[in-house]
């Protein structure tokens, strides 16, 4: 079959032997495929990761349980041992045996086909096409915000970054009722949030100090945002980190000892709440989509994902 391989110097389109769906796991022949920051930070060395790269997909199972073949399914990223002790407390995004697909010892989707844990997948309703599916595991982590700090109506949020992850954070956290500030760099993508009646600001006339919210959510993609999201923290507030970088960060943790703020690191999150905003059409996504690409050009979709102010990257791989 034919996948995108990165060697550890460059990406490229090679034949790989078929996945086998082994004991417990499916087989999905891919659909579409969605480029990811994390992605395109692999190339750039992070996680020292070698495979097949892409962990954004939609499919239908080929092979696997006889319960889910022929169905059209998203998939979890985390391949957890279901033995250890995170596991057993319910915690296997966080297992320590953990593969983890396209980005550490699993290889991912930008594949015509990629095996997966058959626990780890969930049917797509019908009212949700796979340009809106491949969708699902990014809007995951912005429903896992929720999971992790309480969003009452009207509290006031501030989200950095107007990429593919802001915009769908500063969906999730409007939703929930929050009163969101959305900054970012690219008038053109702000404007897909101001739409949907979500305030912004552009980052150059953003002032953190002036804009101090309880709840800042850090997702630029840069390690130099660090410093201005923790000053726009107010004192007892939450900075949520959701940015994943290659580069080392700097930041001064005086701050938040200081102010007591508290600081939350932030992965993947519940695929439900997110097929299900999906299926009632609550998060738009489809705006946010800059191109598609057969899987035959997958090299120059990650050249097109890297330039300044592209938004998703589709890779249809069927």
């Amino acid at each position: 079959m034919r996948a995108l391989v990165y060697d550890g110097s460059s990406a490229s389109l090679r034949e790989r032997a078929e996945p086998a769906a082994g004991p417990g796991m499916a087989v999905v022949r891919v659909h579409t495929a969605g480029v990811c920051n994390t992605d395109l930070e692999i190339l750039k060395g992070y996680m020292g990761f070698r495979g097949v790269i892409g962990h954004e997909f939609v499919g239908h199972v080929e092979a696997g349980p006889e319960s889910l073949r022929g169905r059209r399914v998203v998939g979890e990223i985390n391949f957890a041992c279901g033995r250890c002790q995170r596991c057993r407390r319910g915690l296997g995004r966080h297992c320590p045996n953990r593969r983890v697909m396209g980005i550490h010892d699993a290889d991912g989707a930008f594949a015509e086909r990629v095996a997966v844990p058959a626990a780890n997948l969930h049917a797509v309703p019908d009212a949700v096409p796979d340009e809106a599916a491949v969708f699902v595991e990014p809007l995951a982590a912005a429903f896992e915000i929720l999971e992790q700090v309480p969003v009452e109506p009207g509290r006031r949020a501030v989200v950095l970054g107007d990429g593919k992850l802001g915009l769908l954070v500063a969906q999730v956290l409007h939703d929930a009722g929050a009163r969101v500030l959305a900054v970012g760099r690219h008038a053109e993508k702000l404007a897909l949030l101001e739409k949907r009646g979500i305030e912004t600001r552009s980052a150059d006339g953003f002032a953190p100090e002036a804009e101090r919210a309880e709840l800042v959510v850090e997702a630029t993609g840069r390690a130099a945002a660090l410093p201005i999201a923790l000053a726009a923290t107010q004192p007892r507030g939450t900075l949520v980190l959701k940015s994943t970088v290659a580069e080392p960060a700097r930041l001064d943790l005086a701050p938040l000892v200081i102010d007591e703020i508290q600081l939350v690191g932030s992965r993947c999150g519940p695929f439900e709440p997110a097929l299900r905003a999906l299926a009632e059409g609550r998060i738009a996504v489809a705006p946010l989509v800059s191109e598609r690409s057969p899987l035959a050009r997958a090299e120059a979709a990650l050249e097109r994902a890297r330039e300044p102010g592209a938004l998703k990257v589709l890779l249809d791989c069927a």
